[in-house]
């Protein structure tokens, strides 16, 4: 099957799929509104109708980046929280920091969607440019340790792409021969002495992140909102190692319904924005996250 044919096959399964949710939710609707009397022998109590409706081409590769044993290695970074958390002492000492663990993550969503999410955006629409992207980025980065904990967690991701996806995923027929090029391009230049090139590679997460989500064949919105998730589930997994949160504590936060909304705005509002334009909202940020490597001590490497 052509990569147009597959392309096409697959939004025609997602269509129907939404078109399934939407009649469903309208029954669901309709049974609330009606009396109770009228729903006894109706609808709202007819059996489910036999089979499950067609499931979306990228939920498995969905599961696959939302799997917290993905070895990103973002478990050894804690994302700025540590420094924060020690830099900010409850008054008094007996009170609960749960509620600086909820301030910084709000904070910390909206620094990474004004630096990092328009290059994870503009990545996925132009996958030939991802050397100038990672090298832009690196440029407007200008906290050592942050650069430092996102080029680990770039290489990671290129290494899970090696190792673990490219067999799967280079040889599928939607997989478009423009961005396998474009990653094998760039991986050649990450290998090349960097005297011998006048834009070295640095492979920063971001850049990454929007061309390997293209080529698994997510779609962008899916890519930018498993973006920030992925950012949040860190912080709050970091809480919980730092001894702030609780595992349950911690699923709530991750599970709340300002915190999807808080993402969904964050994307939203990113959409359109050049990473011309891209740079911090929260200076205050970039000082967490670089004092971190002069705490006395520490549980992160950031």
């Amino acid at each position: 099957m052509a990569p147009a044919d597959a392309g096409q096959q697959s939004l025609e399964e997602e269509i129907t799929d939404l078109e399934q949710r939407l009649q469903h939710a309208r029954s669901r609707l309709k049974c609330q509104l009606s009396p109770p009397d009228a729903n006894r022998n109706g609808p709202c109590n007819a059996a489910p109708q036999s089979g499950p409706g067609p499931l979306t081409p990228t939920l498995h590769t969905l599961l696959l980046l939302c799997d917290s044993a993905l070895p990103l290695g973002s478990f050894a970074f804690s994302s700025g929280l540590e420094s924060y958390l020690a830099h900010h002492r409850p008054s008094p000492p007996s009170a609960s920091q749960v509620p600086s663990v909820h301030k910084f993550l709000d904070l910390s969503l909206s620094a990474l969607a004004s630096t990092a999410l328009p290059y994870v955006l503009t990545s996925y629409r132009a996958p030939e440019h991802v050397e100038e992207l990672d090298n832009d980025f690196d440029a407007s980065t200008p906290c050592t340790v942050a650069r430092r904990a996102s080029v680990a967690q770039g290489r990671a991701l290129l290494a899970v792409w090696e190792r673990s996806f490219r067999t799967h995923y280079a040889s599928s027929s939607a997989t478009s021969a423009k961005e396998i090029e474009a990653l094998s391009n760039f991986q050649s230049l990450l290998r090349t002495p960097a005297s011998a090139t006048d834009l070295p590679a640095n492979a920063h997460l971001a850049p990454l992140w929007g061309l390997l989500t293209r080529i698994l064949q997510l779609s962008l919105h899916e890519s930018a909102y498993l973006f920030m998730f992925s950012h949040a589930r860190t912080v709050a997994s970091a809480a919980v190692r730092a001894g702030v949160l609780g595992p349950y504590q911690a699923q709530a936060v991750l599970a709340n319904r300002e915190l999807q909304d808080k993402i969904r705005g964050l994307v939203e509002e990113m959409w359109e924005e050049k990473v011309e334009n891209a740079g911090q909202t929260v200076p205050v940020m970039d000082i967490w996250v670089g004092r971190h490597e002069m705490l006395y001590s520490r549980i992160f490497n950031s």
